[in-house]
């Protein structure tokens, strides 16, 4: 195709430069100078990769390889024509002829491409159509930019999803009136209503690839006043993942209303960290867990082990990730991070070379009752897992920590904040470089705030919050567990890392958008029960203590906080004691050591008039008036 488009449009050339009437000796020239001239414009225009692109999905991308391929071809020709010798005035083309032949190339060759892909799309609008005859529901697109320009291409292409895009809306004044992909932008969010009445509209989908939390609340909410049922398109990591494509419209979800920004990710630096190397996860079948292990088959590790305590959820991962990842060398491996000679057995097989410690009871008020088993489990866990890690020699170990251990008023964070402690001693004396990790709750991860709500708006309310002022940070799993890999990439040992977790959530107001999300109304359909702050909760968490604070890293959501390490005999020391209180099974004493020995641990145990009962029952809290560092810092 491309050498007739070529052949006829130098020969149309010669006939706009001779009026019409080339004299008959130009005419025998022209016809010899056709294949010698079309020959080196198809070598010129293969070379610069024009004939590697699919003209079933040409696009605005392919022109410059037409562009810079007629042009180089099109200076050859000229200095042919002002180089060759007179002998060789056959091969002599005259400029004007080069001139008009080069426009009429580039015309003629990108006509003919979108010609191909309009026929394309054509047929495939009617193949779908045969596959699967729908009454098409009218949609209307909320944002008329990229994302929402490629979502009407795929839906006007693709008669079998069953929507029909009747226009856009958007608010920028700059794009109100114009046509993108045969569709209107009718007008701004302000004209919603209006729109959706005049066009008998069924459904609109907010189609704004990066939306704010804010945004995606407000146009939410447009859409319930109007009303009209609003779907979204996947978010980035949805797509980015390759599990879902951008047409594949959903409901909206709690975390679109959050919308905290993509995290941008050294992604080479990673991959030159994990690529050909034997990494092991505890807590494999955990909610962290599971997706470290998704996220580092993506980075090509040599081998991945996945140690679980729990059958049922290693059999879960192992199979999805044998699914996605047939080439990949996986190892599940049912071990308990408190067995000391499993776990030496463990290494000494696999020998992994990083290790990110993600296993440990996280449940605040279920650790209050069992002190004992969250310091075997988070505290006594971690230091084998680290002696194992130090044993073989590792490169790196990582352990997941909390923003619970900071200033900590419950048994559970007081047991991170005491395996952080062995991390950094650990740090000084080995040449694993050991390092722990904080952030805030992670957004439907099991136990969660998320999934309790979800089954109470199911079975009809109410929706119980401890505290309309309790607040949160909070971040998706995926986004939680790249910054632990990009933080793993950095360190050096001995660090502390900090997880930028945004600004803090109201819990109540989770529950409002919840209850909203599900299509009921708040007090009519579902009520909010207030219940009271449990035991070891505070209405606000820290990120960083005061006294520390952080320093910043490279990543602009990554800090490290100023901790200086505790000297290795007292930390054997504290270790010793509470392996020693811990099989007493005396809640009471278990806890008044953990607050002698840690006397950041803000418990009411360490007074020793204090019942038990007491101190289940108190509520201690921070006050109001503090504030994030890590916040205040920026």
């Amino acid at each position: 195709m491309d050498s007739f488009i070529l052949s006829l449009a130098f020969g149309v050339a010669y006939l706009i430069r001779f009026d019409g009437m080339p004299p008959s000796g130009v005419r025998g020239t022209a016809l010899i100078q056709i294949p010698y001239a079309t020959l080196l414009q198809l070598l010129i225009l293969s070379l610069a990769g024009l004939h590697k692109t699919s003209w079933r999905y040409v696009s605005l991308a392919d022109v410059p390889r037409i562009a810079v391929g007629l042009g180089a071809a099109t200076a050859l020709l000229m200095a042919l024509r002002f180089g060759l010798p007179d002998r060789f005035q056959i091969g002599r083309i005259p400029l004007g002829v080069i001139a008009a032949d080069a426009m009429l190339a580039g015309v003629g060759l990108i006509a003919a491409r979108i010609l191909r892909r309009l026929q394309s799309e054509h047929w495939e609008r009617k193949r779908f159509g045969a596959v699967r005859r729908i009454e098409a529901k009218r949609v209307l697109l909320i944002g008329a930019g990229r994302a929402g320009a490629m979502v009407a291409r795929e839906l006007v292409n693709r008669p079998d999803v069953g929507m029909t895009p009747v226009g856009f809306i958007d608010d920028d004044l700059g794009k109100i009136g114009t046509y993108i992909h045969g569709l209107k932008v009718f007008g701004g969010t302000q004209e919603l209503h209006d729109v959706v009445e005049g066009h008998d509209v069924r459904e609109a989908i907010i189609t704004i690839a990066n939306a704010t939390g804010e945004t995606i609340r407000r146009l939410f909410k447009l859409c319930e006043e109007v009303p009209v049922p609003v779907q979204i398109i996947p978010g980035i990591y949805e797509i980015l993942d390759g599990r879902v494509s951008v047409t594949r419209m959903r409901k909206v979800q709690i975390e679109d209303l959050l919308g905290r920004e993509p995290v941008e990710l050294d992604k080479d630096g990673i991959a030159g960290f994990l690529r050909g190397k034997r990494v092991l996860v505890t807590g494999a079948g955990g909610s962290i867990g599971s997706e470290l292990c998704r996220q580092m088959c993506g980075y090509g590790p040599a081998e991945l082990v996945m140690l679980e305590q729990a059958e049922n959820p290693l059999f879960a991962i192992d199979g999805e990730l044998r699914g996605r990842w047939p080439e990949m060398r996986l190892v599940p491996i049912i071990a308990d991070v408190c067995d000391t000679k499993r776990l030496e057995d463990v290494f000494g097989m696999c020998k992994p070379e990083v290790v990110f410690h993600a296993a440990a009871h996280k449940h605040v008020p279920m650790m209050e009752l069992n002190p004992g088993e969250a310091i075997k489990n988070n505290s006594m866990g971690t230091a084998k897992v680290a002696d194992a890690a130090d044993r073989v020699g590792c490169e790196v170990m990582v352990m997941i920590s909390t923003d619970k251990a900071v200033n900590p008023t419950s048994v559970m964070g007081a047991t991170k904040r005491v395996a952080e402690i062995y991390v950094q001693a650990m740090a000084r004396k080995s040449k694993t470089r050991f390092v722990a990790v904080r952030f805030g709750n992670v957004l439907g991860s099991a136990g969660s705030v998320i999934p309790i709500f979800e089954k109470q708006i199911a079975s009809g309310g109410p929706v119980t919050v401890t505290h309309p002022d309790m607040r949160r940070y909070f971040m998706t799993i995926p986004e939680a567990c790249q910054l632990v890999t990009q933080a793993a990439s950095m360190a050096e040992g001995g660090e502390i890392f900090v997880l930028d977790m945004g600004e803090p959530v109201k819990i109540v107001d989770l529950a409002r958008d919840m209850i909203r999300l599900s299509g009921f109304t708040e007090g009519r359909d579902i009520e909010i029960k207030f219940t009271g702050i449990r035991p070891g909760e505070k209405l606000y968490e820290e990120l960083a203590l005061d006294v520390e604070g952080v320093n910043k890293t490279l990543h602009p959501k990554i800090y490290i906080g100023k901790l200086e390490p505790y000297p290795w005999e007292q930390v054997m020391e504290i270790y010793d004691k509470l392996q020693h209180v811990t099989e007493t099974r005396e809640i009471l004493a278990v806890r008044k050591r953990m607050a002698e020995l840690l006397p950041e641990f803000q418990d009411a145990a360490k007074d020793d008039a204090v019942s038990l009962e007491e101190i289940l029952s108190r509520t201690p809290a921070m006050g109001s008036d503090q504030q994030n560092p890590l916040r205040s810092e920026q």
